[in-house]
């Protein structure tokens, strides 16, 4: 703990709440006035207010989860470049950069400084997704990549704007090395109008409390939210607690496992993730810089300790992250990032199983444990121009100890992210979706059931080129404390003869007219014991469409029909044969 409060509670509040609605008005401006769908329907950006050391001071609310660790790690890398005093009001900066940012090059950071009576105070920064930064790959990055070279423009703590002044040069660089300028230029302008609504609303502050006033309420804010941290923390038994996991492969060797390890190790008010035993870095593009292992650490942390609360720095001072470099999650240069996020959900669910001894009350069953994602792409004949169409989809969470698990949620990654309407994908691009629905019985069964995954089918009438990137195809979402697996995700290609193409991993694979593309996403893990499940909610599951007769059959011993009637005695007779 440092200094104690020095302004009133009620300047606080004011002063706390005011800088996460500015970060959530920094959002909305954003979303309003970006051009490409994961932004404004997907909502695949983040918005916030670092500190000159790159301390978090706000989030917006319903950012990505996975973006906790590095707007400020952006800002640090352009202080080391440019020093403290190498900023003036108007500046813009723009950085991807794989060493600092760790993830995937189409994830844009911007961000201006602000500045009160002269002197640099914070920045303000938004991160958003591009469809193209120039790679072998639109929509994100190829699965073929071996080498962040093979993975776009790289740009580190670019001055667009220098003192309100255009960099001409900067801007043509940029533009001349991606496919869809229109799209990523006017998403970088709404970046911009973002973080220039943040220096107004800042500027406001700063004028009306003062700049002492400002500074002491931030400092209460980190040291309020790390005490309640450590309250949290205090409440879970000491222990090294330990878990393993595996993803499917790295895309290039496709006949080898990549094993996940974590150590939790919990001491008095403070938290380690240890990722000592991680794997290194891989030939493939799973491959994360150091923050997003740091992201992983802090994402599951938040879960446990802080779920409530916004995200400031304070709350992460109890969390210790062991990520030794050259690791998975931690490569070095030029190691490939592209798909940079395949390897988080299942991290953090390794390490939520890791402390499931712990806290079995709280933590749940495994889940879909994916990002899963297409980007179709091609040439709309109607409107005579090229088009690229990306979307994510949601799938199974596990269940808990009070209620089930959701279905066709997104992964704990993606926090309050959006699928692309069907009717909005249709409108704007020449694809078609045949269907989008719950996939009956790929949730785990237990006392409370799993969330459902979905099925997605697209097709265009036209030659297309798909991108996918999927994981946890081999290995299911896990239940606990008795209850069952999911099944894992899904996807393949069904061609005009009714073949199936393996797709789980494709860059810019032809998809012909009349083929379709099938995707299946995981479920969510069972917790507990099936037969502990009520008969009437089994038959309620049974009405509903979530499982089969079979499956109430086989894994609840309930004999029920179609439409949900009990066999009483048929059932007293299975469950008395279990």
């Amino acid at each position: 703990m440092t200094n104690p409060v020095k302004t009133n509670p009620v300047t606080l509040e004011v002063v706390r709440n005011a800088l996460v609605a500015y970060a959530n008005e920094m959002a909305t401006v954003l979303v309003r006035t970006a051009y490409n769908m994961m932004i404004f329907e997907v909502h695949d950006y983040c918005t916030g207010i670092v500190d000159v050391e790159g301390n978090i001071i706000s989030q917006n609310t319903g950012g990505l989860p996975i973006f906790l660790a590095d707007l400020g790690a952006a800002v640090v890398g352009a202080v080391e470049i440019y020093g403290k005093d190498g900023f003036a009001p108007g500046d813009v900066l723009v950085s991807n950069d794989p060493v600092l940012c760790g993830q995937h090059l189409n994830n844009i950071v911007v961000f201006t400084p602000f500045f009160f009576e002269g002197e640099l105070l914070a920045f303000l920064a938004s991160r958003a997704h591009w469809v193209d930064v120039g790679s072998g790959s639109s929509g994100f990055g190829s699965t073929s990549s071996q080498s962040i070279f093979d993975e776009g423009i790289q740009l580190r703590a670019i001055k667009i704007y220098s003192a309100g002044n255009r960099n001409e040069e900067a801007f043509r660089i940029i533009k001349d090395n991606i496919r869809y300028p229109d799209s990523s230029l006017g998403d970088l302008r709404a970046q911009i109008a973002g973080c220039k609504l943040g220096e107004r609303r800042l500027g406001d502050m700063f004028a009306k409390y003062g700049r002492t006033t400002v500074l002491d309420c931030v400092t209460a804010m980190w040291d309020q939210a790390e005490a309640l941290a450590r309250a949290r923390i205090r409440a879970i038994p000491n222990g090294v607690y330990e878990a393993e996991s595996y993803l499917d492969n790295d895309y290039v060797e496709r006949d080898k496992i990549i094993p996940i390890k974590v150590r939790v190790i919990i001491d008095d008010d403070e938290m380690t993730v240890d990722f000592s035993d991680l794997p290194l870095q891989v030939k493939g593009p799973i491959n994360s810089g150091p923050s997003g292992g740091i992201a992983c650490a802090r994402v599951a942390y938040k879960c446990l300790v802080a779920p409530h609360t916004g995200a400031t720095q304070g709350e992460f001072r109890p969390l210790k992250v062991n990520l030794p470099p050259g690791r998975l999650l931690s490569a070095i240069r030029p190691a490939p990032i592209g798909g940079w996020s395949l390897s988080m959900p299942t991290v953090i669910d390794t390490i939520l199983l890791a402390l499931a001894p712990a806290l079995p009350d709280l933590v749940p069953a495994g889940h879909k444990g994916d990002m899963s994602g297409y980007a179709m792409m091609g040439h709309d004949k109607s409107w005579g121009r090229p088009y690229i169409c990306l979307n994510i989809f949601g799938g199974g969470w596990g269940g808990q100890k009070d209620h089930d698990g959701i279905s066709a949620a997104v992964s704990i990654c993606q926090g309050n992210v959006h699928n692309g309407p069907v009717e909005v994908q249709e409108a704007y691009y020449p694809i078609i979706v045949d269907n989008h629905e719950f996939l009956q019985d790929s949730c785990g069964s237990g006392r409370n059931r799993g969330g459902l995954g979905i099925e997605i089918t697209i097709r265009s009438e036209d030659d297309a080129y798909l991108n996918t990137q999927f994981q946890r195809t081999v290995m299911p979402p896990w239940g606990i404390l008795g209850g069952t697996e999911a099944k894992p995700n899904e996807i393949f290609i069904e061609g005009l003869n009714g073949e199936h193409r393996q797709g789980a991993a494709v860059t810019r694979h032809l998809i012909k007219p009349g083929e379709r593309v099938v995707m299946r996403t995981g479920g969510g893990g069972g917790y507990g014991d099936p037969l502990e499940r009520e008969i009437e909610r089994v038959a309620s599951d049974v009405r509903g469409g979530y499982i089969s007769v079979k499956r109430a059959r086989d894994d609840y011993k309930v004999a029920v029909d179609k439409k949900g009637n009990i066999d009483e005695a048929a059932t007293k007779a299975l469950r008395a044969r279990s």
